[in-house]
């Protein structure tokens, strides 16, 4: 069997199991070979196993099935938040059932190759388990601040994350704040966490007033939003950090105060954000940037959608 993906999967491929001998295509190629099918008076094919890819580049990607932007209930907190190791991962397997899970499969083995929210989140819970170990007394938001702030978005040959399905470029829509990063998590520097005295009983008139890692700046019959965040210092002490701030050309950003002073560990500092859409001839329903907390040591950064509901 030629498994050949259609739009909805673009370039991703993705090892599954099958009854039979089998080999999946992009879909480029297997337009290429829908094609020849349909025209060539007698079309073949030979499959030939070419040994295991190792170095492949781009990587990462951000797969195709991986779960989309915005959030739909509530726009003003980014989703997804992180993205981690989930395709074509060896994974122990169950003896009691066949590699292809069909009842038809009697073959047994001990290891299969999986792809899913049920490889990245076991990806996720390790790291923030490794994390707690280092840090028992971080918070879980702590510790999700951590793997957010310190994710990166650049791939191994020093190009934006791209999607798997057309290799276009990804956007935080795609993959949050970036791909998680274990040993830089291990040491962000600071923590936006939360707030203490914050209880569920507690309702903001704004979501995005949440201590959160990112932000989502829905832009409405305003063209000014502010918001706030805190945070706390889990590095050294005397830490000193500046900001950097990258933003479309259609909105302007303003960071108060743009140095934090951290004296001892622990210390918080508290910064507003002031965003303003400016008056364009060619508006856009959607774009993004960053805000970063830099230091020679540690860049803190926390991704920014911007979107407009009305134009």
């Amino acid at each position: 069997m030629i498994l050949a993906n259609t739009a909805a999967s673009g370039e991703e491929l993705v090892a599954d199991s099958h009854l039979l001998p089998a080999v999946a295509v992009g879909r480029k190629a297997g337009d290429m070979i829908r094609q020849y099918v349909k025209t060539a008076k007698n079309p073949t094919a030979m499959m030939g196993f070419g040994g295991t890819v190792v170095n492949v580049k781009p990587s990462p990607v951000v797969a195709a099935f991986s779960s989309r932007g915005p959030n739909m209930v509530t726009r003003k907190i980014l989703k997804p938040d992180v993205i981690g190791p989930g395709v074509n991962i060896l994974a122990a397997w169950s003896r009691a059932l066949g590699p292809s899970g069909l009842d038809k499969d009697t073959r047994k083995t001990q290891f299969n190759i999986m792809s899913g929210t049920s490889m990245s989140c076991p990806h996720i819970s390790g790291l923030a388990a490794l994390l707690k170990a280092a840090h028992p007394n971080w918070s879980p938001s702590a510790i999700k601040s951590a793997l957010m702030t310190t994710a990166y978005t650049l791939d191994n040959t020093n190009s934006p994350l791209r999607d798997a399905a057309d290799y276009s470029l990804s956007t935080p829509w795609a993959h949050g704040a970036g791909h998680v990063d274990p040993h830089k998590a291990l040491s962000p520097g600071l923590a936006i966490a939360k707030r203490p005295n914050i209880t569920c009983a507690l309702k903001f008139r704004d979501p995005g007033q949440l201590n959160y890692p990112s932000f989502s700046v829905l832009f409405g019959k305003s063209r000014i939003v502010k918001y706030s965040r805190e945070l706390t210092n889990v590095g050294a002490a005397g830490s000193a950090y500046l900001v950097s701030v990258e933003a479309p050309p259609t909105v302007a950003v303003s960071v108060k105060p743009s140095k934090l002073v951290f004296k001892n560990v622990g210390d918080k500092q508290r910064y507003t954000v002031t965003f303003t859409a400016k008056k364009s001839v060619n508006p856009v329903s959607h774009a993004f940037g960053s805000i970063t907390w830099k230091n020679a040591q540690d860049q803190v950064k926390s991704p920014v959608a911007f979107s407009w509901t009305q134009l």
